[in-house]
């Protein structure tokens, strides 16, 4: 996965990030729950986390007493009570599509805005961005990854590909081992998240202890109801400017239900990816009309017949 170079903003984007920073000082002389959330403005975080995700009950409140804890952590600390900062190394378990990059960026904003990483940036890799393929590459292929992410969140994805015991030339154990290094002894400068398939991570721990007793928070993102993949198929149309006809709604609710039952399914993922292709269709029956003058409605509105071409509807028998 390459890493994109962020361009310097431009001065209306620094004086946004200059707002959305936490006032320290202020945090620092904080005495209740009230005056913390006031100079560290976490809660439009937690709103947005709210109205942006559909569903994820567990995980928003996971989330909330996450925030809690570092709230008091912060009052306690204001008052000479906590010594150290505390362990906020993370493990995002569930199965693709399931929101865990989109929470783990809300958490480097809620650390951030908390004071308890510099940045607030999240820096996403997977095992190919650390671990190199001969002797002597994994090493600064991984210190060069950890040196952008300090400040901020690491997150790594399939993080139980960095284990390979099978393969004896494998250099995987060399980045973990390093990451293990950087998790002690600079845990009050990088947050790391793993995430990945709950059965495979598990797996990993068993097999990496050393790891396992550095994570301090596990939060499973259970899959979406189709209900709830409709709610996000919706939201990602008006995004987009688009909207289903009246009927397309329900023919799209069937859909899910039949892309269910099939392996690889990946939840909003694959939501995501239907629509694409409902869009493809759409424009493909828009283009052979070339003397229409096409509406508003013509150019934004998704038909039955856009969705009920995929081939998962041709390939069942359960509907007409």
């Amino acid at each position: 996965m390459n890493i994109p170079i962020q361009p310097k903003p431009s001065q209306d984007e620094a004086n946004k990030i200059d707002e959305r920073a936490p006032d320290t000082r202020s945090l620092t002389e904080a005495r209740t729950v009230s005056e913390v959330l006031a100079h560290s403005n976490v809660e439009p975080v937690l709103k947005e986390l709210d109205d942006s995700l559909v569903g994820l009950a567990p995980v928003k409140s996971r989330i909330r007493d996450i925030a809690a804890l570092l709230v008091i952590d912060k009052l306690r600390l204001n008052l000479g009570l906590a010594a150290q900062a505390p362990s906020l190394h993370m493990c995002f378990t569930g199965n693709p599509g399931t929101g865990k990059t989109t929470v783990a960026m809300r958490m480097a904003e809620l650390l951030h805005r908390l004071g308890y990483v510099r940045k607030g940036h999240m820096v996403a890799v997977t095992r190919d961005d650390l671990v190199g393929q001969y002797i002597g590459h994994t090493a600064p292929k991984t210190r060069e990854i950890l040196k952008k992410a300090m400040g901020g969140v690491l997150f790594i994805d399939e993080a139980y590909y960095l284990y390979r015991p099978e393969n004896e030339r494998d250099y995987g154990q060399e980045a973990i081992e390093i990451l293990l290094q950087i998790m002690e002894n600079n845990r009050d400068d990088l947050v790391v998240i793993l995430a990945g398939y709950k059965d495979r991570m598990d797996t990993f721990f068993q097999s990496n202890p050393g790891m396992s007793s550095r994570i301090s928070h596990h939060i499973d993102f259970p899959d979406y109801s189709v209900g709830e993949l409709l709610q996000i198929s919706q939201k990602i149309l008006a995004n987009q400017n688009y909207r289903f006809a009246p009927d397309a709604a329900k023919v799209f609710e069937d859909y899910l239900n039949l892309r269910l039952e099939q392996p690889h399914f990946a939840n909003a993922r694959s939501a995501r990816n239907a629509l694409e292709r409902a869009r493809l269709r759409q424009a493909s029956r828009l283009f052979k009309e070339r003397d229409k003058v096409l509406s508003v409605d013509d150019l934004t509105t998704i038909e039955a017949s856009d969705i009920r071409a995929s081939r998962v509807f041709q390939q069942s028998t359960k509907l007409p």
